[in-house]
């Protein structure tokens, strides 16, 4: 390959890399508030553990779904910015926050009035009771959290990441203190355990995002936007079918994969507590590591949709080369380091020897799928920044639900694998993922060039 080839690779990998950190900071910020409610949640007891996985479960499929919607806003706003045309990217804006909210509403809505399946899991009857009030909060939440996404991702397909980057950074150490009053009942407050964390995270997630209203509303850096708000903030049907267009698939996408998780737990939690508490350990970290994966697909995601808005077609395709690369290379890292400290990163969650044993056993089978968890993730991104979203979601479908999943459940009660046989079916799920939406990105991004 000729130099100045390598030259425009190692040019927009810089790129998207620039792009991405502060997208990926805010990504494990909002992560570690998980992994935060998880490990305070923890020192209370392994059941208030278990229940909180329980709810993240089964909220996780809805709201996932709800992110993926909001996904929509920053592709079209990108390619709005590469076509230089402020007055769309408002536009935009206006009808995608209004498409969030109405999502938004009818996700928690459907939380709170399906509550009760927590009794029809096949769970611990203990965990269940606990979980319930928890649910409900968490519930709500959901509506202020979406709600600064659908903002975040305006500014994000700005490429002004920095903004939702410092809220979210924020959040942490406000999240913290309200556990701490709350889960424990320090100052004088009442000691509410687990639903502590609840109201904790509803109030966190509700100030970060009247915040960044105020940000985007106020702020120079967005006036623009705002000063033609009067003419290009109306509804139209024809924007929402654009947004639809993009979301749906998105979400779909993204929801069937932390679908196979969500199932998979509640599946785990059949065979007992101490499988569930180890298996959302395991799983958080192996999340955590996703959301940089996360950062990098949303980048190259961001990039490839303005280079599109600017028919620039042949930056597609080594803006997505060089994503990919990226992945790799983060993937190898992060499997190194889950073989290396498997038996460490456990303990920051519980302490009973049981989950321990079994969480840094599971971490080995979240170490063997970080390739293609980063891979399949950055791909599915830059599709989506190409418009090319209707034949990867099929992809996923087939590798996650009628291979992965399937496959987990054999190993799991067949074969008598327990947790370790959903874990094999995750990376069965996630390693197919991979090669497809790869595959599918060297095709179309070829057929641009031509």
């Amino acid at each position: 390959m000729p130099f100045y080839l390598y030259f425009m690779f190692y040019t927009e990998a810089r790129k998207t890399i620039k792009l991405a950190l502060p997208i990926i900071l805010g990504e494990l910020a909002q992560m570690f508030l998980h992994i935060l409610d998880a490990a305070m949640v923890g020192a209370v007891g392994y059941k208030q553990l278990a229940a909180a996985a329980l709810v993240l479960s089964v909220m996780n499929i809805p709201f996932v779904f709800g992110i993926g919607i909001t996904i929509s806003v920053s592709q079209m706003v990108s390619l709005a910015n590469g076509k230089k045309d402020g007055k769309l990217v408002s536009h935009y804006l206006y009808n995608g926050f209004l498409l969030c909210a109405f999502s938004a509403v009818v996700i928690s809505l459907t939380i709170e009035l399906s509550k009760n399946i927590l009794f029809h899991l096949g769970q611990d009857a203990e965990v269940a009771a606990l979980a319930l009030p928890y649910l409900q909060i968490m519930g709500w939440s959901v509506i202020p959290m979406l709600l600064f996404m659908a903002l975040k991702q305006f500014t994000d397909g700005l490429e002004h990441t920095k903004t939702a980057m410092v809220l979210s950074l924020f959040s942490l150490p406000l999240n913290a203190f309200l556990n701490w009053l709350l889960i424990y009942g320090n100052w004088g407050f009442p000691r509410l355990e687990l639903m502590g964390a609840g109201w904790g995270t509803l109030i966190t997630r509700s100030l970060i995002f009247i915040v960044l209203v105020l940000i985007i509303l106020y702020h120079p850096l967005f006036s623009h936007y705002i000063a033609v708000r009067k003419k290009e903030w109306r509804l139209r049907w024809h924007t929402i079918k654009e947004l639809l267009h993009i979301g749906i698939p998105s979400s779909f996408q993204i929801t069937m994969e932390a679908g196979a998780f969500a199932v998979s737990g509640i599946i785990i939690g059949t065979i007992g507590a101490v499988e569930q508490a180890s298996h959302q350990i395991a799983l958080s970290l192996a999340s955590l590591t996703f959301m940089v994966s996360m950062g990098l697909s949303q980048a190259g995601s961001i990039r490839t949709s303005n280079a599109l808005g600017r028919r620039d077609n042949l930056s597609i395709n080594f803006i997505g080369k060089s994503t990919i690369a990226i992945a790799l290379v983060y993937g190898t890292f992060c499997a190194l380091i889950f073989i290396l400290f498997r038996h460490h990163l456990p303990l920051l969650f519980n302490k009973n020897a049981e989950v321990i044993s079994l969480s840094a056993y599971l971490l080995l089978f979240a170490a063997l799928f970080q390739i293609s968890d980063s891979i399949q993730a950055v791909t599915a991104g830059l599709l989506r920044g190409i418009k090319d979203v209707k034949i990867p979601t099929y992809f996923v479908a087939i590798a996650y639900w009628a291979i992965g999943l399937p496959a987990g459940c054999v190993l799991a009660f067949h074969f008598k694998m327990g947790a370790a046989g959903m874990w094999t079916g995750f990376i069965i799920g996630l390693s197919l993922s991979a090669i497809f939406l790869t595959l599918r990105f060297k095709k179309i991004s070829g057929e641009l060039k031509q």
